[in-house]
């Protein structure tokens, strides 16, 4: 099948009129922007990995009040194996930036009751990163008759997921913003491929679509993915200029003109490896005294103590960026998306 006719088939079948999905950016997903991606004949998004039930409900209940029943998919981290908890060294590097912690915040929403919020909110997908769903889940979601779209950063990943029943992989190329997907934690700076390479390793090997997402911000970019062999494309940092996003105003202006190499893979903001703007805070932690971050969830909890504290150097919020950030603008939302496949159309043969 020829990049129009996968693109073609992968929105009939979740009700979509253009092969763009937003990525589901937790903290940077308020239903505006994900309705107005919607609205524009894409797939709204929101990433819930710290949302309690009722806060996923709340979420939902709106962008169906902007949108109806558009097209839309709600995102989960799998959860990582226990780890020490000892943040000893890292208390003391962030108190050395000026820093001082305020108490421990609340327990972590729990997955299984934040698996059932999402799957009694009935989205187009449930969304999974940082590993799979169990059987018995997967066979949850089909029962309630919603989508599994995994995400995967290999092809080990990929074909582990077409086996587990996901209906749709993204694949998640080492120029995306924020967190890798990969399953092992340990060996996410091993397993870093472009998205040229990507695409067409697991298109070749899979018998269920394959969406793209790193560094696809523009028309050349989406019919570049589409041509290797993706059936669409997930766009994140290109949408967070937008006014619908509502992202914080420093992380928003940082992104206007940043090149490609003024992002970095970084552990210092929650102890999963992702890439981001290379701020004063994240280039601290890559100094030789820095010592290494905590595995997650230990250091996002770490920094959220900060931050609601003393924050010194540290940053606001976390600065995500993909590589091709310089691309994204301040037109809205819906405009960025119509616009893209505009572009991308008239270079599809």
């Amino acid at each position: 099948m020829d990049a129009r006719g996968r693109a073609g088939s992968f929105c009939t079948r979740y009700g979509l009129r253009v092969p763009v999905l937003e990525a589901p950016m937790a903290g940077a997903c308020p239903p505006e922007l994900a309705a107005a991606v919607a609205g524009a004949g894409g797939m709204g998004a929101s990433g819930v990995v710290n949302d309690t039930p009722e806060k996923i409900e709340r979420w939902v209940g709106r962008y169906r009040e902007l949108v109806g029943d558009a097209p839309l998919q709600l995102n989960l981290w799998i959860p990582d194996p226990p780890a020490s908890d000892a943040v000893g060294a890292q208390a003391a590097f962030l108190d050395g930036l000026g820093g001082s912690a305020a108490a421990a915040p609340g327990p972590a929403p729990d997955f299984t009751t934040q698996f059932e919020a999402v799957l009694a909110a009935r989205p187009t997908a449930v969304s999974t990163i940082m590993g799979l769903l169990t059987p018995e889940q997967a066979a949850a979601a089909r029962d309630a008759g919603v989508a599994w779209f995994a995400t995967a950063t290999t092809l080990d990943e990929a074909l582990a997921a077409e086996r587990a029943g996901a209906d749709v992989v993204v694949a998640q190329a080492m120029e995306a913003g924020g967190h890798r997907g990969s399953v092992d934690p340990d060996a996410a700076e091993a397993t870093t491929v472009g998205l040229f390479a990507l695409i067409p390793w697991l298109a070749d090997a899979l018998t269920v679509p394959v969406v793209a997402a790193g560094a696809v911000a523009d028309g050349r970019s989406l019919a570049a993915a589409l041509t290797l062999g993706a059936a669409g494309v997930q766009v994140g940092t290109a949408l967070l200029r937008t006014p619908e996003a509502g992202v914080d105003a420093g992380w928003a202006a940082a992104l206007d003109g940043l090149a490609p190499e003024d992002t970095v893979m970084t552990r210092a903001y929650t102890g999963r490896l992702a890439r981001g703007i290379a701020t004063e805070y994240v280039r601290a932690w890559a100094r030789p005294d820095a010592p290494a971050p905590a595995p997650y969830p230990h250091q996002r909890h770490l920094v959220a103590r900060y931050r609601a504290g003393e924050r010194g150097t540290l940053d606001r919020v976390n600065h995500w960026a993909g590589q091709a950030a310089a691309r994204a603008t301040t037109e809205p939302a819906g405009e960025v998306v119509a616009r893209m496949w505009r572009e991308a159309e008239v270079l599809l043969p």
